[in-house]
């Protein structure tokens, strides 16, 4: 009778506290911790929280401390396995750095977009993923 019981999903997250998951978020940030709790509404609340930005083969963490999340806000979320933690094939650098280099790769982005958008627009078309500010993934 599982089937019928709305909450069932979101009580199988119920056997992940207090291990470590990564969670990837609406908005493209992903957040590492440890699972605290969890309510019928999917809503997180992740402790010890890091924000990892990726860019290429290269990482950095920001410390976030306790983070709570929306359920709506999840996209994917899995534990962490330790042992493949540690030989991770990226390269770890410092936070200031992985942000510029993010910054540098989202002006590069944009800039592409801006030069797609103006030669379709000297074509008569119109770009619609462009007018809106949205990406390709």
């Amino acid at each position: 009778m599982d089937d019928l019981n709305p909450l069932a999903g979101t009580a199988h997250l119920l056997e992940e506290v207090d291990k470590k998951l990564m969670v990837l978020l609406r908005d493209g940030r992903t957040l590492i911790g440890y699972l605290r709790s969890v309510d019928q509404f999917a809503n997180l609340v992740l402790h010890k929280t890091i924000e990892r930005i990726h860019v290429g083969t290269e990482y950095g963490d920001i410390p976030r401390g306790i983070f709570i999340i929306r359920g709506e806000n999840v996209v994917l979320l899995g534990e962490i396995d330790r042992e493949k933690e540690k030989n991770l094939p990226l390269k770890e650098i410092c936070v200031d750095d992985i942000l510029d280099s993010q910054r540098r790769t989202q002006e590069q982005r944009h800039e592409k977009h801006r030069l797609i958008a103006k030669a379709l627009k000297e074509r008569g078309l119109n770009n619609t993923s462009s007018d809106l500010g949205q990406d390709e993934y």
